[in-house]
């Protein structure tokens, strides 16, 4: 492939979801300095592998890249931290659930706290499927686990929120 081929494929796959990138590896680095060197490796690394990426699998594709450059940078960088959300994501999932009735009664700051302690990979599939939009069978694709596990993940997020807000007496 050629560079200007190369650079087209990229343009045309990867450069709509760099913003949803960005998200993901803030989210999982917990500040922007460090989402940024994670999403600045993710895009070298796409741009040097975008021969294997299917036309019209742009977003997943991506987002598997950046979740497993985070991933590892996290491993060689940090040790395993619980990763705070920041307002905007916080009031997006809120907004979500709670205005929906998932978690009607609490207030967004015990919601935040019971967000907060969530097991990493529950974490991450609410952030995909919540603030991303991303389908069960995106998430599978890139979290790298069967459907199924995505829809235990999510079962078993939500349930664990529920019962942090009924230990507080709000559910």
């Amino acid at each position: 492939m050629s560079d200007n081929e190369q650079h087209a494929q990229f343009e045309r796959l990867v450069s709509p979801y760099l913003d949803a990138a960005y998200n993901l590896a803030r989210w999982l680095a917990g500040n922007d300095h460090d989402a940024e060197d994670i999403a600045q490796e993710a895009c070298v690394r796409a741009f040097r592998f975008i021969g294997g990426c299917r036309a019209g699998d742009g977003r997943a594709w991506l987002l598997t890249i950046v979740r497993n450059t985070a991933y590892s940078w996290l491993k060689k960088n940090r040790p395993p931290a619980v990763v705070a959300l920041d307002d905007d994501e916080f009031a997006e999932i809120a907004d979500r659930n709670v205005g929906a009735g998932s978690f009607h009664g609490a207030d967004r700051d015990t919601l935040r706290a019971a967000l907060e302690v969530l097991p990493l990979e529950f974490r991450e599939a609410l952030v995909l499927r919540e603030l991303e939009g991303l389908s069960y069978k995106e998430i599978a694709e890139v979290a790298e686990v069967p459907v199924g596990t995505v829809m235990s993940r999510l079962a078993r997020a939500r349930q664990q929120l529920q019962d942090a807000l009924h230990r507080k007496g709000i559910v």
